[in-house]
């Protein structure tokens, strides 16, 4: 490619998207002569014409149509590249707002916020706990959190945290009175918390693995709770049996205030990932912040 190839692009460009060569220039900061000389210089090197003209209007020709089609997202990007580039002698600054299921906050940003905000002081972080399929980019939020990976084909995804198990647990008080359970047919005999799914509003099936084959088991009890929080706190209670996820139950666990059982019936799940969209450069504020999550998290996993 020739130092002189791309010249006229970016006026191109601007008379399409601005509608005439006048307000092109008035866009560009120059005079409309020179946007005309810019583009038919282009055409020139091209061969091909690629603007229609009359005196009231001006469009696209078919070549100048497939030209401008192809041309138009390079550009995009070129300037989404720079304009991140540039970020790099800036300060992170501005609100950063993430969509995130509850069971994210205790593993996510609890462990982080507090740091994250004594390094950069200069953001703000809005953190909207949300158990349904929000749709990011219609909502306004900079990115999204979840379990896995499954994302929109337009978004990116980056792993926070590694895969973890499930895990069912119940007070040392509960077990002390009704018995430990040793398979998941057991839990017939069983009190157990159940959980309703905040978005499908159904009862949530506790999930086993027996000899590799995936089983979803039902479970009765008094208690039906439809957040993570109020779901440890009955299992604390001595009111059943709870099944939640690894990263949730384990400060429990440690501080012997809950035992796990069925520790050999459970099945691995993906860990926690942040997504965005990827259509355009991520900004500073998310970059420094998923940059910043990893490397804690990780840090405390070690």
């Amino acid at each position: 490619m020739k130092r002189t190839d791309l010249d006229g692009v970016l006026p191109l460009l601007a008379v399409i998207e601005q509608g005439s060569f006048r307000a092109a220039a008035s866009a560009l900061g120059v005079t409309p002569s020179a946007i005309s000389q810019s583009v038919k210089l282009l055409e020139e090197r091209i061969g091909v014409p690629l603007l229609t003209r009359t005196t009231r209007s001006v469009g696209l020709t078919q070549a100048g149509q497939i030209f401008v089609e192809r041309v138009r997202p390079a550009m995009a990007e070129v300037s989404d590249t720079l304009a991140s580039i540039r970020e790099f002698g800036e300060r992170p600054s501005g609100l950063l707002r993430i969509n995130a299921p509850r069971i994210a906050y205790p593993v996510i940003f609890e462990p982080i916020l507090p740091a994250f905000l004594e390094a950069f002081p200069d953001v703000e972080v809005e953190v909207f706990l949300d158990d349904g399929l929000a749709d990011i980019v219609r909502d306004g939020f900079d990115a999204g959190i979840r379990l896995g990976q499954l994302v929109a084909p337009d978004m990116i995804a980056r792993a926070l945290t590694p895969p973890s198990r499930m895990v069912v647990c119940a007070s040392p008080e509960y077990l002390a009175v009704h018995g430990t359970p040793r398979t998941p047919d057991d839990l017939a005999q069983h009190r157990c918390i159940n959980f309703r799914r905040p978005t499908q509003k159904t009862i949530y099936h506790w999930r086993f693995l027996e000899a590799g084959v995936d089983r979803h088991v039902p479970v009765t009890g008094s208690v039906t709770v439809n957040d993570p929080n109020a779901k440890m706190h009955a299992a604390r209670a001595g009111l059943g049996l709870a099944y939640e996820v690894g990263p949730i139950v384990q400060p429990y666990l440690d501080r012997g205030e809950l035992v796990a059982v069925l520790k050999d019936h459970l099945p691995d799940i993906p860990g926690f990932h942040i997504y965005y969209p990827g259509r355009t450069q991520i900004m500073l504020k998310l970059r420094v912040f998923i940059d910043f999550a990893v490397a804690e998290l990780r840090r405390s996993t070690i």
